[in-house]
């Protein structure tokens, strides 16, 4: 099929075609659409499928225009990327489309596309980068977490302090609002988990005590009807608990299942520690030389590649929300102040990617089948699922694809840190 195709460079990233298929293959489609159409047509009189033509003409003649368009324009739009060479990142804006029978098709179609990058020097950046050894005291500092995790709070006859949990009964009455009452509310003194005033209220206090609390609600809190609001509470204290801290010994080891003495915890906590240091400063190290070879590419980026990033991250927020248990659908988003304050980190993100395939690309960088296959074993195993599903999955849903990319890009940045000057 001949299709006429004139691209015109609109910005660094935007082209505009203008399309032409030419009237004997557009009446082609003409048929086939009325024929789709007669076999399926009803009319009084006529059994289905028995509808003359003319008639179909006359009474469904925007149902076969529908199937027309529906048909032609897709086929002849890839054709035009074809001939075009154009790979684009985003769905067409078409405009000026003229379909008729008998006559030539032509549209408009508006894309984006990748930038083309010249790269400049990308071996041989400098960066500053000094990876730090785990300290005896982040061990030390894990374990005090671990000791809190298994602490136990035990009713005490005393007034509460800071560090104790309190069980108290309230009754919160913000100004212009219905009051609301709990009963057997727990939390921990001075850990930020209630209003300020509530906690102070309740520090001092014996299990039977009554306070009377004047609030001040913050002009940031969750409920915004409620923000810069005052309002009183009753608080009543029921119960006082002390934190009592498991002994740091070998049964506190031994308590875990799986050491037998605290130096054994000790030393698969600073293994653990130290694997983990070595993937954030490998993060870290990436991210400077990336910076680096950024630093010295000036180039623009596709708008609808941005949008997607910044659409990513917005889903992760979302899906975060419904693992704490809340509706992202009843959170009032602000989206354009949203979008402003996550442009400017998308923007960067698809640059750092457009720049590793460039150079991925000029240097003939890819995934060998055997070091996928080795990948996929990996989260075979770690599934306890076969090798053989595990790959038929992550084919049919694109991971596949995505998990060869990916270690693409990783090679792609082995070679630029070999290439690259580390100073500490």
């Amino acid at each position: 099929m001949l299709v006429k195709v004139a691209v015109e460079e609109l910005e660094a990233c935007k082209r505009r075609l203008a399309v032409e298929a030419p009237a004997d293959v557009v009446q082609k489609e003409w048929e086939r659409a009325y024929g789709r159409v007669q076999k399926q047509a009803r009319l009084p009189g006529f059994r289905k499928g028995h509808v003359p033509r003319s008639l179909v003409k006359l009474h469904f003649a925007d149902d076969v225009r529908r199937e027309v368009a529906e048909h032609l324009i897709p086929d002849i739009y890839r054709q035009a990327l074809s001939e075009a060479r154009l790979d684009p990142v985003n769905e067409p804006d078409l405009t000026d489309v003229k379909l008729e029978e008998n006559a030539p098709l032509s549209f408009v179609a508006v894309v984006e596309v990748k930038p083309a990058i010249e790269l400049g020097d990308y071996k041989g950046v400098e960066v500053q980068h000094a990876p730090k050894a785990i300290t005896d005291d982040e061990v030390t500092a894990t374990l005090e977490q671990m000791r809190e995790q298994q602490a136990e709070f035990r009713a005490v006859d005393r007034a509460a302090a800071t560090g104790d949990l309190v069980v108290v009964d309230y009754t919160l009455r913000p100004d212009e609002h219905d009051p609301t009452t709990a009963n057997g509310y727990h939390f921990v003194l001075g850990s930020g988990a209630v209003m300020p005033e509530i906690d102070a209220a309740a520090a001092g206090m014996n299990a039977g005590e009554q306070r009377e609390v004047v609030l001040h609600f913050p002009d940031d809190h969750r409920i915004e009807s409620l923000r810069g609001k005052g309002g009183s509470a009753t608080l009543k204290v029921s119960e006082v608990k002390e934190k009592i801290l498991p002994a740091l010994d070998d049964d506190f080891a031994k308590s875990l299942g799986e050491f037998e003495t605290l130096d054994a915890l000790r030393a698969e906590l600073s293994r653990q520690l130290e694997a983990r240091a070595q993937t954030e400063q490998r993060r870290e190290l990436e991210d400077k030389v990336v910076g680096a070879v950024l630093q010295r590419h000036d180039f623009t980026v596709p708008e609808a590649m941005v949008m997607r990033q910044i659409a990513h991250q917005v889903e992760h927020a979302r899906e975060r929300l419904r693992r704490q248990g809340v509706d992202p659908d009843k959170v009032p988003w602000d989206v354009p102040k949203l979008v402003g304050e996550l442009r400017p980190g998308a923007e960067q993100g698809v640059k750092r990617a457009l720049l590793l395939e460039a150079i991925a690309d000029k240097e003939g960088v890819v995934a060998g089948d055997d070091e996928v296959e080795g990948e996929v074993e990996k989260i075979a195993r770690a599934s306890q699922r076969p090798a053989p599903a595990v790959r038929r999955m992550m084919e049919k849903s694109g991971d596949l694809e995505a998990l060869r990319l990916g270690l693409r890009e990783r090679k792609t940045l082995d070679l630029l840190i070999e290439h690259a000057t580390v100073r500490a």
